[in-house]
């Protein structure tokens, strides 16, 4: 199959990856755009050594807070899941706010000015949807006559935000939630955004793993001179050799069957399997039949601490490939690997939102321009 290209170059789409961690989101935008990551930025430094490893070639920009957007490669799509530890429903909702990790958002809207990327591609948790999101104003910023002091997200004190979790600022005497920020701020920017909420369960993971999706491109038509061109892929309904509703990508990554659409899943169990896996047997097995290989064993046992749950095992239900970032060669420690497995996305999840999002009229009216 052809490759995507710029019709005016003739090349592929390019990928800039911030807060990059092992690579679980960029897997799905490089499938679903069928492009290349060139860089990364990603401060962990364990977690980096995964990714430099998958993408030998992509150079690591390092800390985002100090880099220099005007002397970075342009990219066609920008991704990155910034930080959630202040909008998780688990963590201290601090919420979308200055001086906090979830306030990196500020930085990656800081690149999409500068860089002016075809696309954004963001994931976060579900808090995203019920987090506040607070604001500095500075002197020189005329908010406050634009918008009336009722309407205004940021103050002194934070109003109670509206009852409903699916709200995002319409009732003007209320704060935006942190989604609404976003999507304000690409809005601002001059991005059309869409956004979908999915649990990896709904692709068949054996876990919930509840994510935001958002996908955001230019208003503006075609900025970096993009065009369906004969090369050009389409996103549309067609069926290509794995009978779903996408061609075929090409990779010199390994693709396998975490890639398979499962409504038609047969999987069974036996008395075996119940007995293993007990009420989980079921999810079990149709995770074994979309991913084409057995689950690892679940823990590993320790006298002395007890049974911790085992990294192969986590990387399973991540639907990464086998040694993904369990890989002796990578050398991460137990913990390190089930640190950066917990803060990652499933792959097959976020190509099916992936692909949801890119399927939408509104998002391909531009290529046809």
């Amino acid at each position: 199959m052809p490759d995507p290209t710029d019709a005016s170059t003739g090349r592929r789409l390019r990928v800039g990856s911030l807060f990059s961690g092992y690579g679980g989101l960029d897997l799905a935008v490089e499938e679903v755009f069928d492009a290349r990551t060139i860089w990364f930025s990603e401060i962990n430094e364990p977690v980096a050594r995964v990714f430099a490893h998958h993408w030998p070639v992509a150079p690591n920009l390092g800390d985002i807070t100090g880099i220099d957007w005007n002397t970075v490669e342009p990219v066609d799509i920008l991704c990155g899941g910034f930080p959630c530890q202040d909008v998780s429903t688990v963590g201290k909702r601090a919420g979308l706010a200055p001086g906090t990790r979830s306030g990196l958002w500020s930085y990656m809207v800081t690149a999409i000015e500068t860089l002016q990327p075809e696309y954004v591609v963001i994931e976060n948790v579900r808090g995203l949807l019920s987090a506040p999101a607070r604001r500095t104003t500075s002197e020189r910023d005329d908010d406050e006559r634009r918008n009336p002091d009722p309407a205004t997200p940021g103050g002194a004190t934070l109003r109670n935000l509206e009852p409903d979790p699916w709200g995002l600022g319409d009732q003007p005497a209320r704060p935006l939630r942190a989604l609404g920020a976003v999507l304000g701020d690409l809005a601002d920017l001059r991005y059309n955004a869409r956004w979908i909420g999915l649990p990896a369960s709904a692709i068949g993971a054996p876990h919930q793993r509840f994510r935001i999706f958002i996908l955001a491109h230019h208003a503006v038509p075609n900025p970096a001179r993009i065009r369906r061109g004969a090369g050009r892929r389409n996103t549309g309904p067609g069926e290509g050799p794995a009978r779903h509703d996408r061609a075929e990508s090409s990779s010199d990554r390994p693709r396998d069957a975490t890639r398979a659409h499962v409504a038609g899943s047969d999987a069974r169990t036996d008395r075996g399997v119940l007995r293993r896996w007990g009420r989980y047997a079921l999810a079990i097995v149709r995770w074994e039949h979309i991913t084409g290989r057995p689950a690892p064993a679940p823990a590993i046992l320790n006298d002395a601490a007890g049974p911790r749950p085992a990294p192969v095992f986590v990387e399973w239900l991540m639907g990464l490939p086998a040694g993904w970032l369990t890989d002796p060669i990578l050398g991460l420690t137990q913990t390190q690997q089930l640190t950066a497995l917990g803060n990652g996305v499933v792959p097959a999840q976020a190509t099916s939102a992936l692909t949801n999002l890119v399927g939408t009229d509104a998002l391909r009216v531009s290529h046809t321009l």
